[in-house]
Order: structure tokens, then sequence, then C-alpha cells
């Protein structure tokens, strides 16, 4: 082989060594890159679901409260249900106790 095709096949060489030493330092910076926006992508829904989890423990404390409310007032009508039932029945209750006093 002639020098100047052994300087060539030597550059051709280099040239290739030179691609294959750039094309792995873009594959590492690419696999960097898809690793940091994958981090990020899941930082990104973690944060967001824990936006939504605030949201729902509030929502659900918020509806425990009303629901304690409507509890409460119903419960309230229940009692005043019963309160007026008692009385009503507290006159006769009397008269029957008065009624056996006499009656023995």
């Amino acid at each position: 082989m002639s020098f100047e095709a052994i300087t060539k096949v030597s550059q051709a060489e280099e040239a290739a060594k030179a691609a294959v030493t750039a094309a792995e330092a873009k594959a590492r910076q690419l696999l960097i890159d898809a690793e940091s926006a994958g981090k990020a992508a899941v930082g990104a829904a973690v944060a967001k679901a824990e936006a939504e989890l605030v949201q729902l423990r509030k929502k659900t404390d918020e509806k425990g409260i009303s629901d304690a409310r409507e509890l409460k007032v119903k419960l309230a009508e229940d009692k005043e249900a019963l309160r007026k039932t008692a009385e009503a029945r507290l006159d006769k209750a009397a008269a029957q106790i008065v009624e056996r006093i006499v009656n023995s």
C-alpha cells in the first residue's frame, strides 16, 4: 500500500473512532436528559397527587362537618319529639299512680 492510502485509512479510522466517541457521548447525554425528564415528570405527578389529596381531605372534612351538623339537628328534633311524648304521658302516669294509691 502506498503511504497515501495508509494515511487515508488511518484518518478514516480516527474519524470513525471520533464518531463513535461522539455518538457515545450523545447517547450518555440523551440518557441523562431522559432520566432528568422522568424524574421531573414523577415529581410533577407526586405534587399533583399531593395537591389532589389536600383537596380531597378538605372536601371530606367539610362533608364530615356538614353531616355532623345535620345529625345534630336531627338528634335535637328527635330529642324534642321524645320530650313532648314523655310530657304527654307524664300526666297519664301521674293519674294512674294517684289512682293506685287511692284504690289501695
